[in-house]
């Protein structure tokens, strides 16, 4: 039997109803559901839900921890929530290529394409072979400190270096394959994914990128410089940020965090080598046109 994930945002009164039909609907068309325990507690009660190892078998129901869910071999995940969740989702399923249907359920959703009454219809025409793939690239970036590197980080939307606690700039300079590009002092810097030039590198006057563009952006976060402007790059470039200061001086607090989810204390003299992701992120998509629909609905772009 082929078994369906079924990942979703706590606290959303949706999910009362929602979760309940969701899994007796798979059940009907021959699915097996696999649930985190987040959505798990709206089938099976908080209480029982967070019993059991994850993989057991709770209520009827198979639940699992969400980093665990790939493991179950689904093929398709469910996403019930925003575009955190979705974020968050990717990163985990990344490695799998198993298709992601998100639905939103969140604020602004634009990457969750999908409206909660087009699901089941979605679903269907998943069923059917009906649906197109949207893939998105992701980005691989290591953190390098004394000459080796310690910690790598799989993003679908970007990057960012920046100052975490007191209002000083920091110094950084950017490398692309070996190439000096700038070096300037900042309140931070954005490398973002197509999928990610309409995040955070937007709020920061970064172009807007379609998904299927094979490129990469570095955004500047209030510089120190009139000069200094996004700039868009070869989706196979090789980048380097590297942390600069001076020597044995205190560095201003800075942090890197990756989709805004993970984070990571950085000290001067860290570079962080970044590069397109060997992984893609893998949206299942009913119809064509959501990119240009979504700029218009919710960013309001070209509207007079």
């Amino acid at each position: 039997m082929n078994r369906v994930a079924i990942v979703s945002k706590p606290l959303k009164t949706e999910l009362n109803r929602l979760l309940p039909e969701l899994v007796e609907w798979l059940r009907e068309h021959d699915f097996e559901p696999v649930l985190d325990r987040e959505s798990a507690a709206y089938v099976v009660g908080a209480a029982a839900a967070a019993k059991g190892k994850s993989g057991s078998a709770i209520g009827g129901v198979e639940v699992r921890d969400r980093p665990d869910l790939p493991g179950a071999c689904p093929s398709l995940v469910i996403v019930l929530g925003g575009d955190g969740t979705l974020l968050a989702v990717g990163r985990i399923f990344a490695p799998t290529d198993t298709p992601i249907l998100s639905v939103n359920l969140g604020s602004l959703g634009f990457l969750t394409e999908v409206r909660l009454a087009s699901l089941y219809p979605t679903l269907e025409g998943w069923c059917d072979n009906c649906c197109a793939i949207d893939e998105r690239t992701m980005l691989h970036t290591e953190l390098w400190r004394d000459g080796r590197c310690i910690a790598s980080f799989e993003a679908v939307n970007d990057i960012v270096l920046s100052k975490s606690s007191i209002a000083r700039m920091a110094e950084f300079a950017i490398e692309l394959d070996t190439m000096l590009v700038a070096r300037f002092r900042a309140d931070g810097v954005i490398v973002a994914t197509p999928t990610g030039s309409t995040a955070y590198t937007l709020a920061a006057n970064g172009p807007i990128m379609v998904p299927g563009v094979d490129a990469l952006v570095i955004t500047p976060i209030c510089p120190h410089l009139l000069t200094l402007r996004p700039i868009v790059v070869p989706g196979s470039s090789d980048l380097t940020l590297r942390m600069e200061g001076p020597k044995g001086g205190l560095p201003n607090p800075t942090i890197l965090t990756v989709d805004g989810q993970q984070a990571v204390d950085l000290r001067i003299g860290d570079e962080l080598r970044c590069h397109r992701s060997e992984f893609s992120v893998k949206l299942v998509r009913l119809g064509g046109n959501g990119f240009f629909d979504a700029l218009r609905s919710k960013l309001k772009w070209g509207e007079r």
